[in-house]
């Protein structure tokens, strides 16, 4: 392409649309036709000089213009309350009832894995063995012990704080990862898992389950809920790379990806209710039913509203995807 001639032929258009932009006023019907029609035109000649005669300073200009023009055609926008709401009301819990079937299996066989492991270890004692020493192993479970003053081991603000924090990272983890087809996903899982079937192990030994129970239910429920949450989502997130459906898999990666990020802010307030009755219920002075009681409500609570709301924005058509006039626009053809 000779780059002298294009220019020639073109600059007028380019002018043109540069003076529109620079209008004070409001513009009327023809002069915003033909905007649009000088802003298609101007996009398609930025992407043909930087395909065949890349120029720094002309594609500089034509990008600047197409970056103006675009924003004179679509709008700009700033998030507002009715965001937050919509996004709270619909596009979450549309992204968690979507992902349904993927992170209850992930949370039913997680269940089992870590129920399992508890039973081998209680049941094992040279697999106990293997964990600590005795005397560490009498410092974990005894009345007292290191399981339960853990919840109390700090301010009840700091603590809930920092396993927020950690819950956060974790569930992002899941959710970030989920893109190398979803295996370190898998053992992010595994190690919460192991985790929680060590303490499961450990205190069934010592006779002293249903204080651990006590313990864990409050605060687990709602926490491992978010957990297998992100975990389903990012195997969804993973397996889209194998099988994009009828996509192209460049969109559905895309449209997954933009949905993760949306589950990865709703999954933070999630987990920072988790936090808050693990940092002061938990370790409180009230009866083991009335903590357990507060998290089965908790967990009530969430899964009523991701099948209730969740379930009615997606019949509706919600995606848990941002709106269409908020991704990314495909350079215009039109020349």
């Amino acid at each position: 392409m000779d780059l002298d001639v294009f220019v020639t032929a073109h600059r007028a258009e380019w002018d043109r649309l540069e003076t529109l932009l620079g209008r004070q006023r409001r513009l009327n019907g023809a002069e915003a036709d033909e905007l649009v029609i000088l802003y298609q035109r101007t996009a398609t000649h930025l992407s043909l000089i930087q395909s065949s005669a890349p120029d720094p300073q002309l594609t500089g200009r034509l990008s600047r213009l197409v970056a103006r023009a675009r924003n004179a055609v679509t709008g700009t926008r700033r998030a507002s309350w009715r965001d937050v709401t919509r996004f709270l009301t619909e596009g979450f819990p549309a992204a968690v009832y979507r992902s349904r079937r993927w992170w209850i299996p992930t949370a039913l066989l997680s269940t089992l894995v870590a129920a399992l492991l508890g039973w081998w270890i209680g049941t094992h004692p040279e697999v106990q063995a293997g964990i600590a020493a005795p005397s560490e192993l009498r410092a974990l479970t005894r009345p007292g012990g290191q399981y339960e003053t853990y919840y109390s081991s700090h301010p009840a603000t700091s603590f809930a704080a920092q396993v927020w924090t950690n819950n956060a990272w974790a569930a992002a983890q899941c959710l970030i990862l989920g893109v190398f087809l979803g295996l370190p996903v898998l053992w992010v899982l595994f190690q919460n898992m192991l985790n929680l079937g060590i303490g499961f192990g450990l205190m069934s030994s010592a006779g002293r389950l249903d204080t651990f129970l006590g313990l864990v239910l409050p605060h687990g429920l709602l926490e491992l809920t978010a957990v297998f949450v992100a975990a389903g989502t990012g195997l969804r997130l993973g397996w889209t790379l194998i099988d994009p459906g009828p996509r192209t898999r460049r969109t559905a990666l895309a449209e997954e990806g933009r949905a993760a990020v949306g589950m990865a802010i709703g999954l933070a307030l999630v987990l920072f209710v988790s936090g808050a009755i693990e940092g002061f219920v938990t370790p409180s002075g009230l009866p083991t039913w009335a903590r357990i009681g507060i998290g089965v409500v908790a967990e009530a609570a969430f899964l009523g509203y991701v099948f209730v709301l969740g379930g009615r924005a997606v019949r509706a058509g919600g995606t848990g995807d941002v709106d269409a006039s908020e991704r990314s626009a495909s350079v215009p053809l039109a020349a």
